[in-house]
């Protein structure tokens, strides 16, 4: 039993098993993709969807933003002449509006020219966060699939839309196919319990969330919001919440959809109709019929989880605990409540409201009440930054005169865009400098220099800290909700401990992959395979380890790559290794950067595929994007770990040889002490077997644009 700074309860929960999985209910993450699984001819999926699962997605957008330019070279390499769908995809420019430079104005050009040559929504740089303006424009919408080139595409869940990240290799791929892959991931359940104290916020909720729940309990999960708390939070509460959850640690942060919900998108309806700022797509996308689908399937159950629904840990959070709470420095997982660091007179040299997760009108409110309540300007010594996340959201700022205050108090405006949130532009933190943001980031170096200290807050305790010149809280009343109870209706009911903080009861956690099972085969994919296994020891491996920084950039050819493979890891490792085995590896293997050629650098040196205990999201999107199959085997890497705990090497040569069965998703090997076992992995989809054996993400939208292609004629030969 632990206590801290709030209330919280976890409860675990774990299958039983295949024939248990299929009496089970799908949770409201499966219910989206369900939607949105297509088969290999582009139909929707007839199985059931589970995490887990390897599937072939069809999403209803996919956005790009400044990186688009990355994007277009991989398009166009790919073969590609046309978008499968140009309505499907969003792209604007947001990360790097205040650069002016020659090479930048002519980048931003080329992705502008290249968005209207082919018929695709755009928004021009400092238009908004792109983010907000999918968000306000009805692009992103409730009970859809939305991926993007970005970390912080989880905020689409504040509307109950799920969004998730993609790499820039899957972006082409939708733009040429209208499809890409993603796995289920397992799902956690968040109840939310009793209502905010005045002053508290959704920053709040999530800011709490990160530095209390740190562990890495949501790593690579989707988070599904729920309980009698929700209908207490606003949808910019709830878009603050989502967008955060990356920070967290995961994939995706859904939150129901609601009469809440329902109000707000009747609102934007009206907005759509009359505002300057709406896209003319808004009109239709917040059209009366569209907002009555939607009731009708939340009406008929499609947007709400089953009763027996399947999830990875439930977790009861009492929001009358949380107190406007701040992060850092640099780091999201020190979490502090304001109150006390306003004892410590932490000086601060700028301050931020910025960013996709803080600059909506009602943020900007928040901080011009602290001004206006206090009749207080920025301090002497501060400098305040202002960004809007939208033109729209300036224009509403303005309209209430919140925006003046602000202005009228000694913020300095910036355009709407990611900015210093990013390390872009003006107002980055100097060395020796600390800063407190509205942002969704304090990493080192991040908004600046690395010898710079950055903190994470609330609009409001940003402003308050402006105001005092170091960090605090404003004044606000001290009216709560009763010590919160989970409904009678909630599985694990009970009442939270009288007088503790936060509460968390842990209980054994069975990670394992799913239940050994038949898979279909794919006409000329192996059906097993033989090897002997080398193992990495240790987990949380990250990819500079495997891939060292210093040759990311340089264009290494193959067997270089191959051989400089797991040298910042083990310089012993090419002794231990060979081309032909299998490379097991802890957990949480791949961690870190997004680089591909930590995937890459294993193919080329002959690695046959990569089992682990889990795997970074990003890294496992890499491998099979280049065409290395990952695996996940909790049970298999619990065995090398307890076999070789008293081996201290970082890589062991095992000596031990597995016989892989794709048919069954099974690993069998033996040993002298044990005799033969077995061990369950993740199976290979029909869809990631043909990702495999076209060589990967590229070969395979090569293959599917070639069958595309009509059969030349006799008169054309």
């Amino acid at each position: 039993m632990r206590q801290g700074t709030m209330l919280l309860k976890r409860c675990y929960c774990t299958a039983e098993g295949a024939a248990a999985k299929a009496k089970t209910g799908q949770n409201l993450v499966e219910k989206i993709v369900q939607l949105f699984a297509v088969d290999g001819e582009g139909q929707p999926v007839k199985d059931v969807v589970r995490s887990g699962d390897f599937v072939s997605i069809k999403p209803h957008r996919v956005m790009t933003h400044d990186n688009t330019a990355a994007v277009i070279p991989k398009f166009e390499s790919l073969g590609a002449t046309k978008h499968f769908d140009p309505h499907q995809a969003f792209i604007g420019l947001d990360h790097d509006v205040q650069n002016k430079s020659e090479a930048n104005v002519a980048k931003y050009k080329k992705v502008q020219k290249f968005a209207e040559d082919n018929g695709i929504a755009f928004s021009k740089a400092g238009r908004g966060i792109v983010h907000q303006v999918l968000t306000e424009n009805g692009f992103a919408f409730p009970g859809t699939l939305v991926v993007a080139s970005d970390s912080h595409s989880n905020m689409y869940g504040g509307i109950g839309c799920l969004g998730t990240p993609i790499v820039r290799t899957d972006a082409a791929a939708v733009w040429a196919t209208g499809q890409t892959w993603w796995t289920v991931p397992k799902t956690t359940r968040v109840v939310l319990l009793g209502e905010l104290p005045n002053g508290s916020s959704g920053k709040d909720v999530i800011v709490a969330l990160c530095g209390a729940v740190n562990k890495d309990e949501v790593l690579n999960q989707a988070v599904e919001f729920t309980g009698p708390g929700v209908s207490g939070l606003s949808i910019d509460d709830r878009l603050a919440i989502a967008n955060m959850t990356t920070e967290w640690g995961a994939l995706a942060g859904v939150f129901p959809v609601d009469e809440v919900l329902i109000d707000w998108l009747t609102k934007r309806q009206l907005w759509a109709e009359d505002s300057k700022f709406a896209f003319e797509e808004a009109k239709q996308l917040f059209s009366s019929e569209a907002i009555d689908k939607l009731v009708e399937r939340l009406e008929g159950g499609g947007l709400s989880p089953d009763d027996n629904a399947e999830y990875a840990q439930t977790i009861y959070l009492d929001l009358s605990k949380i107190d406007p709470c701040v992060s850092g420095p640099n780091s999201v997982k020190k979490m502090t409540p304001a109150k006390e660091l306003e004892q410590q007179r932490i000086k601060i040299d700028k301050a931020y409201l910025i960013s996709c997760v803080n600059s909506r009108a009602s943020d900007l409110h928040a901080a011009a009440k602290v001004f206006s309540d206090a009749n207080a300007k920025v301090a002497d010594h501060v400098q305040f930054y202002v960004a809007p996340a939208s033109e729209s959201v300036k224009a509403e700022s303005e309209q209430t005169g919140d925006w003046q205050v602000l202005m009228q108090a000694g913020a300095t405006a910036l355009p709407a865009g990611c900015g210093p949130c990013v390390g872009l532009g003006a107002g980055l933190l100097e060395a020796g400098e600390t800063g407190i943001s509205a942002t969704n980031r304090n990493f080192k170096g991040r908004m600046g220099h690395p010898d710079a200290l950055c903190y994470l807050a609330s609009p409001a305790v940003v402003a308050q800290s402006a105001i005092s010149g170091f960090i605090a809280q404003p004044p606000h009343g001290e009216k709560r909700s009763a010590t919160a109870s989970a409904p009678e209706d909630e599985p694990g009911s009970f009442k939270m401990p009288p007088g503790a903080l936060f509460s968390i009861e842990n209980k054994a956690v069975e990670g394992a992959a799913p239940p050994a099972r038949q898979t279909a085969l794919l006409s000329g994919f192996e059906e097993r395979l033989e090897a002997d296994l080398v193992f990495a020891t240790e987990d949380n491996l990250n990819t500079d380890g495997i891939y060292a920084g210093r040759h990311t950039y340089s264009e290494l050819p193959a067997e270089k790559m191959a051989a400089v493979a797991m040298e910042n890891y083990d310089a012993a490792f090419h002794q231990k290794a060979k081309a032909g085995d299998i490379l097991v590896g802890g957990y949480n293997f791949g961690s870190g950067s997004s680089r591909e050629q930590a995937a890459t650098c294993l193919k080329h040196m002959g690695i046959a595929l990569v089992i682990a205990g889990s795997f970074s999201e990003t890294y496992k999107r890499n491998a099979f994007n280049n065409g290395l199959a990952v695996l996940e085997s909790p049970a298999l890497v619990d065995f090398l770990k307890r076999r070789y705990k008293s081996d201290t090497s970082p890589t062991v040569a095992t000596g031990l040889r597995a016989t892989l069965s794709f048919s069954s998703s099974c690993a069998t090997l033996a040993t002298a002490e044990d005799g033969e076992q077995s061990f369950p992995f993740s199976p290979l989809s029909p869809f990631a077997q043909e990702i495999l054996m076209c060589g990967g993400l590229e070969g395979w939208v090569r293959k599917r644009l070639a069958a595309s292609k009509p059969e030349p004629t006799a008169a054309s030969a």
